[in-house]
C-alpha cells in the first residue's frame, strides 16, 4: 500500500512540475509578445493557459483519488492538501499571463516596454513560480523563504513603474490609454508574484504543518 502511494506521489510531483513549467512558459511568451508586438506569440500564451486549466483538473482528480483510496495521514495528507491549494494559484497565474497576452494583441506597447523594467519584473515573477513549485517537490523550506524575499523585489519594481507612469502622465508624455495598459500589466505581474508567495506558504504548511498566516 505504501509503495503504491509513493508512486502516486511521484506522479503528483511530476504533474505539479509540468503545471509550473506551463505557467513559466505562458508568462515568458506573453512578455515577449509585448516586447516584439507579436500577436502569434500572444496567442501561444493563451493556448498555454488552456493547457494549464486542463492540467489543474487532472491534478485535482489525482489528489481526490489519493485522498479517497489511500486515506493519507500526517505529512502525506499535508502534501496532497497543499497541492490542491497550489494548483488554484497556478491556474490564476495562467489567467494573468493571458490577461497580459490579450493586451499584447490589442495594443502596441513596444516603446513603453523597453523604457520600463517590465521584463525584469516578469523574469523575477516567473522565477518565483518555478522556485515555489521546486520547493514543494524538494521539500525545501530555504527556497520558500527565498520566494518571500523575491516578492519584495517584485513589489518594489511595481512601485517604481507606477511612479514612472504617473510622472509621465503628469507631464503629458504618454497617452492615457497606454498608461492604463502598462499599469495593468505591472499589476498582473505583481499579482503573479503574490500567487507564488501563496504557493510558497502552502509548501511551508506541507513541510512544517503550520501555515505562516495562521
Amino acid at each position: 500500500m505504501r509503495n503504491r502511494f509513493d508512486k502516486e506521489l511521484v506522479r503528483l510531483n511530476d504533474s505539479m512540475i509540468e503545471m509550473g513549467s506551463l505557467c513559466e512558459a505562458a508568462i515568458d511568451k506573453a512578455i515577449k509578445a509585448l516586447a516584439a508586438n507579436d500577436t502569434d506569440l500572444a496567442k501561444e500564451a493563451m493556448a498555454d493557459d488552456a493547457n494549464i486549466d486542463e492540467l489543474e483538473r487532472d491534478i485535482e482528480q489525482q489528489c481526490y483519488v489519493m485522498l479517497l483510496s489511500q486515506q493519507p495521514v500526517a505529512r502525506d495528507l499535508r502534501n496532497v492538501s497543499a497541492a490542491l491549494k497550489m494548483i488554484t494559484d497556478m491556474e490564476r497565474i495562467g489567467d494573468q499571463a493571458t490577461d497580459i497576452a490579450e493586451i499584447a494583441v490589442t495594443a502596441d506597447l513596444t516603446a513603453e516596454f523597453h523604457n520600463l523594467e517590465l521584463d525584469t519584473m516578469a523574469k523575477m515573477a516567473s522565477k518565483m513560480v518555478n522556485a515555489a513549485v521546486d520547493a514543494y517537490v524538494q521539500k525545501d523550506l530555504n527556497t520558500v523563504h527565498t520566494v518571500y524575499k523575491q516578492d519584495d523585489i517584485v513589489d518594489q519594481l511595481f512601485d517604481k513603474i507606477s511612479a514612472h507612469i504617473i510622472h509621465r502622465i503628469e507631464n503629458k508624455e504618454i497617452e492615457g490609454a497606454k498608461a492604463v495598459e502598462v499599469l495593468m500589466i505591472a499589476k498582473y505581474l505583481e499579482r503573479i508574484g503574490d500567487h507564488a508567495v501563496n504557493i510558497g506558504e502552502w509548501v511551508e504548511f506541507s513541510i512544517t504543518g503550520e501555515h505562516p498566516k495562521n
